[in-house]
């Protein structure tokens, strides 16, 4: 992913609220499910990691974007941002 391209993905996430909490029990199946479903879904997620977390938010971050196969788009103090297409009908259309 271009630079261009997460500049534009950080500007539309600008806008859209976290949809999913990561607290105390970490990164576990059904959250690494939810979030597979929401980037099906959504395209672009938004995601917060509370202070009760076991890990620190790049690492989380990291794992579940490898998880996901999605893009780490942002992390910004305890907020993570997640980028991954659509296998059809994709609603996002990255700058070239």
């Amino acid at each position: 992913m271009t630079s261009k391209q997460r500049a534009y993905l950080r500007g539309l996430a600008n806008t859209i609220p976290a949809i999913l909490q990561i607290g105390k029990n970490g990164i576990s199946e059904n959250l690494i499910k939810q979030v597979d479903d929401a980037l099906e879904a959504r395209e672009l997620i938004k995601l917060t990691v509370l202070e009760t977390s076991p890990e620190e938010t790049i690492d989380i971050a990291n794992s579940l974007a490898q998880s996901t196969n999605s893009e780490l788009v942002q992390t910004v103090g305890n907020k993570i941002t997640l980028f991954r297409p659509r296998k059809k009908d994709s609603k996002i259309n990255l700058p070239k």
